[in-house]
């Protein structure tokens, strides 16, 4: 039997916006309302796979009280990109393989990079 994590553990959030080279203006757009419409920690633009993340992306950092700001948003304005928002629980493994949501299709994330 599985024990309930307690979300408290959760210290915040990542979500992983993928694009590629047809998609990357729409990958613009949203960075910049995202950027300008929530309390964010934008990161790098990452025009090759980086990490577990098998294609282009970037990282928008947010804190637990944005979640349901920031997700419902992205879930209705996101276009055709594919979004991983996964939390922040100290296992970054679990947290990328096991805790994760997808807006979109989902990618196969390279797990044997965590």
């Amino acid at each position: 039997m599985h024990t309930p994590l307690d979300p408290s553990r959760i210290e915040g959030f990542h979500a992983h916006i993928y694009y590629d080279r047809e998609t990357r203006l729409v990958a613009e757009r949203l960075r910049e309302a995202i950027g300008a419409g929530f309390a964010v920690q934008l990161g790098r633009w990452h025009d090759k796979p980086v990490g577990p993340h098998p294609v282009s992306m970037y990282q928008v950092a947010f804190a637990v009280p944005e979640f349901p700001r920031l997700v419902p948003w992205l879930m209705l304005n996101r276009e055709s990109l594919s979004i991983l928002v996964h939390p922040l629980t100290g296992n970054d493994y679990d947290d990328h393989a096991h805790h994760a949501l997808w807006l979109g299709a989902p990618l196969p994330l390279r797990l044997d990079q965590l």
